[in-house]
């Protein structure tokens, strides 16, 4: 059986300006990154804004498992599938990180025959998106130790300090650090600390920016600092906003490239889903709209995380909510959250699926309750069997959900012909009524309350003294009434990552708060979850090399 990277390198492309033709765009709206990678011009961006806005499709999943979902792989399968019954599709995803591709989880374009290519190009360094978003928010960290070091004209208190610096790679040396050492010409000693580019707020605010004077807008009000006063210092009072901007002038334009098939697909922005909204960017999602008829989309991780940040944060900011959500399951994941260990997950069990089903059907009421059609995407395995299918189809039939069969890994875009019918069938038979699930005004504490009673199934919330405090002076400055992005771990709807299934009767503890006032939410940090992740005991790249003729090998 070939490998993903294998399956991609037989492929091939059809030059990208090819691409863009078929979306209406000229060679004159792209800016060429070799034969088969572009960038959209800002003019581009601007004329799509007057075309007819199309559908959208967003694709989430249950809780994420050692077993696998694939949800990538649906999202990249159905936009070809759709693409192939005739429907003018558009795909917009995220742009991959390269602390997983290199750690543990791997990347993030599709697997088998639902891939985005070229595969390793936007596995690595892409168009350098990543790389300028590094560089902005490190130039930000070096002006701010600079504005110190040349007299501290702002009062900033060092120890209140809540910018960190950030690196594109699993790094937990560089969770906690000491800068300026070495006497008076190096700098003033400060504690510091490293994230890693995508928890970035520059990451977020790229991903929300609707234009350039968004971006600078956005830039101008990270909250840096305090002062010896406690009050705010932001990147409008270093007077840098317009500095920052021009290191992103380049990343902001949303970058194309194809599909196995041949589908357009949008790739830009990559801000994880359990310490960030995890989402692609607005200016990506939007001109996709105003270019094809229909956009599939994903959010990042299980519904419980980027699904809804999706709707409470993203759609706020896009101005178009989905028509549809398709949930992917497998049969494996499900009877992992049913109490089955790895090793077993071949042998048939269909009691374990019944059981594992809690964890859909918990996401399923959930995604349901935002007033939005539901679609169940059954992401087929080799082992799974016919009585479990039946079983799983049963259960949703039971619940009232549309459920669909795809086998895209393997059959690329014919393996989900049913799931696209289905999908069409379903926004055309049926209107989305979105709402959020908490009101504008809701206070902080609600809006947290109300995630984690709604969404994650928990019986309440308890506050840290320091998140108390915290939400004290937020009320001060008005952040109180901003979208809150919960941190918190992927696996379970609780912030146990032990809890599988659908847990009942348990609390989340809210540990700090952190302003992004930039990006215009406030992250609530629970449990361990961790903005600079680690590498495991056999990173991935222990696998990858590169040939005599550059050719990538062992990516995945």
């Amino acid at each position: 059986m070939k490998t993903d990277i294998e399956i991609s390198q037989s492929i091939t492309l059809k030059p990208i300006k090819e691409i863009a033709e078929n979306l209406g765009l000229t060679e004159d709206d792209i800016e060429l990154y070799g034969n088969y990678k572009a960038k959209l011009n800002i003019s581009a961006i601007q004329d799509a804004q007057k075309n007819q806005e199309g559908q959208l499709i967003l694709v989430t999943s249950i809780n994420p498992t050692p077993a696998g979902e694939g949800k990538s792989t649906v999202t990249i399968g159905l936009g070809d599938a759709l693409n192939s019954i005739g429907k003018k599709t558009v795909i917009a995803l995220r742009e991959p990180s390269l602390g997983p591709v290199m750690g543990i989880k791997g990347g993030a374009t599709g697997g088998g025959y639902a891939q985005v290519l070229p595969m390793e190009d936007i596995n690595l360094h892409f168009t350098g998106d990543m790389h300028a978003i590094t560089t902005a928010n490190n130039a930000l960290s070096a002006l701010l130790d600079n504005h110190i070091q040349q007299g501290n004209q702002l009062n900033i208190d060092t120890r209140r300090i809540i910018w960190k610096r950030v690196v594109d790679l699993n790094d937990r040396a560089l969770r906690q650090v000491i800068v300026g050492l070495g006497g008076p010409l190096q700098g003033v000693p400060r504690e510091d600390g490293f994230d890693i580019t995508v928890a970035s707020e520059i990451m977020a605010i790229l991903c929300l920016a609707t234009d350039i004077e968004n971006l600078k807008s956005r830039l101008s009000n990270i909250v840096v600092a305090y002062t010896y006063e406690k009050t705010p210092v932001t990147v409008g009072d270093l007077q840098i906003e317009g500095a920052l901007a021009l290191i992103l002038k380049e990343a902001i334009k949303p970058n194309l490239v194809q599909t196995i098939y041949g589908t357009p697909a949008f790739v830009h922005g990559g801000p994880f889903a359990n310490i960030a909204h995890g989402c692609n960017s607005v200016l990506a999602t939007k001109t996709a709209l105003r270019l094809g008829d229909y956009v599939v989309t994903e959010a990042g991780f299980g519904a419980d995380l980027g699904a809804e940040k999706f709707l409470d944060i993203k759609v706020p900011n896009l101005k178009k909510a989905p028509d549809v959500i398709v949930i992917v399951a497998t049969i494996r994941a499900l009877k992992m959250h049913g109490g089955v260990e790895k090793a077993q997950l071949n042998e048939e069990n269909v009691e374990a699926v019944r059981s594992g089903y809690s964890n859909l059907r918990k996401h399923i009421e959930n995604m349901k309750s935002y007033g939005i059609p539901v679609v169940v995407a059954i992401n087929e395995f080799v082992t799974d069997t016919k009585q479990e299918l039946a079983e799983l189809v049963a259960l949703c039939q039971e619940q009232g959900v549309i459920v669909e069969t795809a086998s895209v890994w393997e059959h690329g875009a014919q393996g989900g012909l049913a799931l696209a019918k289905t999908v069409v069938s379903v926004i055309e038979k049926e209107t989305a009524n979105y709402h959020s699930i908490y009101p504008i005004g809701a206070s902080l504490e609600e809006k947290i309350q109300t995630i984690v009673t709604k969404i994650y199934g928990g019986s309440g919330v308890t506050f840290s003294q320091k998140a108390l405090n915290q939400m004290k002076i937020f009320e001060n400055y008005g952040w109180d009434r901003l979208p809150v992005c919960m941190a918190k771990t992927q696996y379970s709807l609780s912030d146990n990552p032990k809890a599988l299934g659908a847990p009942l009767d348990f609390t989340v503890t809210i540990r700090e708060l952190v302003p992004k006032i930039g990006a215009g939410f406030i992250v609530a940090l629970t449990g361990d979850v961790m903005t600079m992740p680690g590498l495991p005991k056999e990173p991935a790249a222990l696998k990858m090399d590169v040939l005599a003729d550059g050719t990538a090998i062992g990516l995945f």
